[in-house]
């Protein structure tokens, strides 16, 4: 019974893995590395609060965590703690669940630790949602009329679209091995956003810096203690073998 359970998780794991490792889908750009910019993710959260958190919940993380970043409860308070009146509390979307499910086909997914679990063999789980965030098209075949080249047929609309404006995806059609494919090849803007499109995914960089600071606020923390813990092995390990040569010098 042992030996078939060994052998089937076996076969999962190497079937999962194969998987992971063959899967294609739209190429991820690197997201900038930003998670020790307080500034950076003092910026992420505000648009975290303002556009994401209307739909989406990130229910693991309080909203007295911030302070971790450098905001006083104060600024928490005045600036960030729209869906509720507790700095404790949660942060939990304002949207009613049914009415979500109604507009959207299903509920809004909790984001606390998306940043960590779409991570793959092509890129991190920021490349992901950095990618993500920038590939938004009108597309009226869909029920939001919006569609995204790395989640195709996506139920989620555009948050930040009055941002970044309305960019068309361009292809060309070209033949491989006798089949005719279509490759991307950039982006035409259709109507200006508020923001240049170099400010936009600075934005975004923003954004997905405080959320993959937010699926591991402890990061840093972590880090730092073990480096510590490698270096303290290293000195008792260098004392142990000082103690071990003096006892056999005395033994022999």
């Amino acid at each position: 019974m042992i030996k078939r359970i060994l052998i089937a998780g076996l076969a999962a794991f190497s079937f999962a893995t194969g998987a992971l490792a063959s899967g294609g889908g739209f190429p991820l750009d690197k997201a900038p590395n930003r998670t020790n910019d307080m500034a950076a993710l003092q910026n992420g959260a505000k648009l975290f609060v303002n556009y994401c958190l209307n739909c989406h919940s990130a229910a693991f993380m309080r909203f007295n965590r911030l302070k971790d970043i450098e905001l006083t409860e104060q600024q928490i308070k005045d600036k960030l703690l729209f869906p509720t009146d507790k700095i404790g509390d949660t942060m939990k979307a304002t949207i009613d669940p049914k009415q979500a499910k109604d507009w959207f086909g299903a509920v809004p997914p909790d984001l606390t630790l998306v940043a960590r679990s779409r991570a793959s063999a092509n890129g991190t789980g920021s490349d992901y949602l950095y990618t993500y965030m920038r590939t938004f098209y009108q597309d009226p075949t869909t029920v939001t009329g919006w569609n995204n080249l790395v989640f195709p047929n996506i139920a989620m609309p555009h948050a930040l679209w009055e941002l970044q404006g309305d960019r068309q995806p361009q292809f060309e059609t070209i033949k491989e091995h006798g089949v005719e494919v279509h490759k991307f090849t950039g982006w035409k803007q259709i109507t200006p956003g508020t923001m240049t499109p170099a400010q936009y995914d600075n934005a975004i960089g923003d954004l997905v810096a405080y959320m993959a600071w937010m699926a591991e606020p402890a990061q840093k923390s972590r880090t730092r203690i073990g480096v510590g813990v490698l270096i303290f092995l290293l000195m008792f390990a260098v004392i142990a073998w000082r103690l071990n040569a003096a006892y056999w010098k005395d033994i022999k």
